[in-house]
Formats: C-alpha cells, structure tokens, sequence
C-alpha cells in the first residue's frame, strides 16, 4: 500500500515536471519570437538611420557648393597671416621702398618742359641739368579706316593696275588686325560679342550683331586645317592632360522646362610638354566613346580625373596608355570634411609631398631630370607609406558610417591609388591635373559671361578658337599679335597646303615677325 502511495507521488511529480517544462518552452519560444522581431527592428532603424544619414550628408555636400558658388571663393588655399598689417597713408608709404617698374617695352613720347617763371630768360639762363617725371597714358583702340587707292594706267597697249592688299576673307573689308582684336576679346577676356560691340561702339566702330558673328565664324573655319595640325601634334607628344567642361547650347528640341537648350561638353587634351590646348565638341556629348575614340591610337601617359572613361583607359584593353591620378581631387574631398582628425592628417600628408616637391624645380640652379627622379625616389615612399596606412586605418573603423563623407574619400583615394603613385615613377610628370583645370575657366568665365552658344557648331567654332586662344596663353604669346599675323598667313594658303606647314604656326613653334 505504501509502495502505491510511492508511486503515485512520483507520478505526480514526473507529471508537474513535465508541465513545468513545457510553460518553459512555450516561454523561451515567446522569447525568441520577441527577440527575432527586436533584431528585425534594429536592423530596419539601422537601414533608416544610414539611409537619412547618406541623405543628410547629401543635402550637406549640396548647401557646401552652393555656399562656394554665392561667395564665389575660389579652390585656392590662402596664405597663413602670421602678423597684422599696417597700413600706411599715401605720403607715410614713400612706395615701400620699392623700385618702380620702367617699362622699357612702350613706345616713348619726350616732350620738353621748361621753367614757368617770369625770372626766366633762356638766353641769359645756363641749364645744369634734366629731370624726367614720366606719366603713363591709356589711348583707348583706334579703328582706322585705311583706303588702299589703286592705281591703273595704260601702257603697252595694256592695262595694269595695282594690286589691292590681301583680306582674310573674299570680298571683305577687315583686316587680320580687326579680327584678332574681336578673337582677343571673346576668347581671353571672356567678353560677349554684345559687349564687343558695345565696347567698339563706345570707341567709335557701330558692328553689326549679324557681321561680328559672321567673322568669328568665317575664322573658325579659316583655321580648320591648322586646328587639325594641332590634334596631330597634340596625339604625338608622351603626356597628356585630360578633362571636360560644360557650356549651354541653343537646341531645336525643347526641354523638359519648356526650353529650347541642353548642356554640352566639351572636352580638352593638353600636350603637357608643349602646352597645346586642344579642345573638341561632339555634339555636346559626354559619353566614354568621345575620349575614347581620340586616343584610341595613343601609347603614352595621360592624367586625368577618377570619371569613368578615364578609368577605363588604365584598364586591360589600353595596355599600351599609362593613367595618373591627381592628388587635387583626393585632396579636395577631405579638405571638405570639416572638424575631422583624420581628414586633417590626410590633408597634412598630401601638403607634406607638395612642400617637398617644391623643393627643387627642373632647369633651375642646375638641376636635372635625373636629380628629380632621384629626389622623388627618396622623399615620397615614406609619405605614400603614412598616407595608405592611414587610408587603411579609417576604412576599418566599425564606427565609420559607409555613406559617409570620409568613407567616399578614402574609398576614392584607395581607388586612384596606383594611379597616384605612379606620378613618383618619372621626373616631370606633375602632381595634379591643375594644368587642365586652369585652362578650363577661361570656358567657364565665357560660360558666366555669354550664357550659351547659339548652336552646335557656335559650339565647335568655339573649340577650335579656345585651342589657339589657351595654348597662346599656355606658351606666353599674346593672342592678338599671333592671330594678326597668323589669319593673314593661313588666308594665302591653297586649300592643298600639308599639314607640316601648319604645324610650324602653331602657339609652340610660332615666331613674332619683329
């Protein structure tokens, strides 16, 4: 009987265990359920969280530049004031001490000043000396109207007339001189060719609207077989300098506003060596073939921006073009994070090659391609060494967001990586693209001052001038001087004159005719 009773009380037991055990998995089951869908919570407010701050970091990049395009500040980084300047008046100045420029390149006009005093009599006065106090004058242009009167007699039972001075187009009435003026005008000083009219009107000369576009463009296409010789020399040299602008077009097709324009690109390719200044327009289009298909041939060094069709120029199917990077645009992404440690160090790193570089410059005080590579072999590994350790550093940090703004510039410093050190692997290859970019603001002032061109082919007569017009800069000619001879040279020409002929015109090879 006890023994039953045993029995019982352990079945009773073994029973309350049993439903003890199976409230516990009912509960640990509520529990996982619970914390599944808390896992699921965070993971979604983690997307969210990294979704708004790529947004925000968006919004940011976008308030930054149009910070930058109202106060118009410019990219270059100012000096460091270490002391306060005074400022002195006019008479406590004394010009500082300096030497004051002689301009001995202007025309010289003398004219002799004598005593204004009624003590004076020249004839019974010694002059013991001459002092010069010079005065600089501005005469705004002079048009001339030049007539060419030609003179014809009978002789010989013939007739025989003068010949009238060659134009540079048929049955027209401007000089060179005239067009070079208005090509100075639009393609260095970024006027418009309203302002050009107006300033000639100003200085005694009514244009006509019609006529001032009509010479431009009569000019563009006077210079298309030198502008071809330019691609030729351009495509020839070992380094080149590449990169893209946008400018307005007047279209047909109107757009989504409403409006009859689009944007186009037109892309520049610089002979670094001899500082030709091709640009060229493909219908304002941007697409990778554009590039493409001009250096398809090509089996040298280029440096350019990170855009894709550049990029793919290092690739596998270019083996023979070597790309570089620019240490500009790496430098300008973390330059743009504001109150970060470790973009500061970036930035330092990358001064630190440029403090060295400027060191020594090839051709002054003796020094020699081969000193350069030299130098560059020593001082740039152990910087490159901190710069990539450092890249490396900050990529692994878990807490680094990656929509981040340092996350992008160290993914794109990483990706421009052996395109950036290979700039160290020969003596002149430069630093950074800036050669390109600074031609490219000349496009960018006549983009501000002209709004648009009128169509695609204002567009690629534009090219064609802008070429001339920058590589004269590039190779210290004035512009004007150079067309003015150059329009009336190539105007002579037969339509069947080789490109060797035109060659020697171009800005580099190009001699004033004192």
């Amino acid at each position: 009987m006890k023994k039953d009773r045993v029995i019982e009380l352990l079945q009773d037991q073994l029973n309350a265990v049993t439903e003890l055990n199976k409230n516990y998995q009912k509960i640990i089951l509520d529990l996982t359920a619970q914390v599944h869908e808390l896992t699921l919570t965070i993971s979604s407010l983690q997307e969210a969280l990294t979704s708004k701050e790529g947004a925000l970091n968006k919004q940011t990049k976008v308030c930054k530049n149009l910070t930058k395009l109202l106060s118009n500040e410019s990219e270059q980084q100012q000096p460091v004031v270490t002391k306060e300047r005074i400022v002195h008046s006019p008479k406590e100045r004394g010009n500082n001490g300096a030497k004051r420029k002689p301009h001995y390149e202007l025309e010289e006009e003398i004219i002799d000043i004598y005593p204004d005093d009624p003590r004076f009599d020249p004839h019974n006065a010694r002059e013991i000396g001459i002092r010069d106090s010079i005065r600089y004058l501005f005469i705004p242009p002079r048009f001339i109207k030049r007539i060419n009167r030609l003179h014809i007699y009978s002789a010989a039972d013939t007739v025989i007339s003068a010949k009238a001075p060659l134009a540079p187009f048929q049955n027209s009435q401007y000089d060179g001189s005239f067009i070079a003026g208005m090509c100075q005008l639009r393609y260095i000083y970024s006027m418009s060719v309203e302002r050009i009219i107006g300033y000639f009107r100003e200085n005694g000369f009514a244009l006509e609207k019609s006529t001032a576009h009509g010479l431009l463009a009569k000019t563009a296409g006077l210079f298309e077989n030198l502008y071809k010789a330019m691609q030729v020399a351009v495509l020839d040299t070992t380094y080149l300098s590449c990169d893209e602008t946008y400018y307005t077009i007047l279209v047909k097709e109107k757009n989504s506003k409403g409006k009859a324009v689009r944007k186009g690109y037109i892309w520049v390719v610089i002979a670094v060596q001899l500082g030709l200044v091709y640009y060229f327009y493909e219908d304002g289009s941007r697409s990778q073939q554009v590039i493409l298909d001009l250096l398809k041939n090509y089996q040298h060094t280029i440096q350019s921006d990170a855009y894709a069709p550049y990029k793919k120029l290092e690739s596998n199917e270019y083996p023979h073009i070597t790309r570089l990077a620019c240490f500009q645009h790496v430098k300008r992404k973390f330059m743009d994070i504001k109150g970060d440690k470790d973009a500061e160090k970036i930035v330092e790193l990358i001064n630190e090659l440029y403090h060295k570089e400027h060191q020594h410059r090839i051709g002054q005080d003796g020094w020699k391609e081969k000193d350069h590579h030299r130098f560059r072999q020593q001082y740039a590994p152990p910087i490159l060494k901190q710069i990539k350790k450092n890249l490396v550093r900050i990529k692994n940090d878990p807490n680094l967001i990656p929509k981040s703004d340092l996350y992008g510039a160290v993914e794109y410093m990483l990706s421009e990586w052996n395109a950036l050190e290979e700039i160290f692997n020969q003596p002149n290859y430069k630093l950074d693209n800036n050669i390109a970019e600074r031609h490219n603001r000349y496009i960018a002032l006549s983009r501000k001052n002209s709004l648009f061109f009128g169509s695609h082919q204002g567009a690629k007569r534009g090219a064609i001038l802008y070429s001339l017009a920058c590589s004269c800069r590039a190779n210290n000619i004035n512009f004007f001087e150079y067309l003015a001879d150059v329009i009336n040279k190539t105007a002579a020409l037969p339509p069947n004159t080789k490109t060797e002929v035109y060659r020697e015109w171009l800005p580099d090879r190009w001699k004033k005719n004192d």
